[in-house]
């Protein structure tokens, strides 16, 4: 009798509290975080491009342009950016491209993307990770 107390009771309180966390709202004036498509797609738009661009070896273009193979990136993986929009550059005969998505703190990545873009003549756009709706 004791042990069902004791289960039914934890039970209970696992309940309540699961109840209680349910029925508070997430805060509205904080924005949502928007997923790396989201600023594939509002640049490819812009530039008329074709987003996720399908190659033979079943590798994806985020954006092909009539001039650019763009690889679309967090600023933190801008050396994958820069591997990525070579082999698709190389693959669609295209220019190669990084868009880099940007943050406030991101200016380092920035700045390596860059140093090399320049040497390597690799297009590079810039999106604000503070883009609006």
């Amino acid at each position: 009798m004791i042990k069902r107390l004791i289960v039914f009771s934890t039970v209970l309180v696992v309940f309540t509290f699961t109840i209680v966390y349910l029925s508070f709202e997430q805060p509205k004036d904080k924005p949502a975080k928007k997923n790396e498509r989201y600023y594939q797609t509002i640049l490819c738009q812009q530039l008329n491009g074709q987003a996720e661009f399908r190659l033979k070896d079943k590798t994806r273009v985020d954006c092909l342009t009539d001039e650019y193979a763009i690889e679309v990136d967090w600023a933190k993986k801008w050396a994958e950016g820069i591997g990525q929009s070579l082999y698709y550059a190389e693959m669609t005969n295209k220019k190669p491209a990084v868009a880099l998505i940007v943050g406030k703190k991101d200016q380092r990545y920035l700045n390596r993307l860059q140093t090399i873009s320049d040497k390597f003549a690799i297009k590079v756009f810039i999106i604000d990770k503070g883009l609006k709706d």
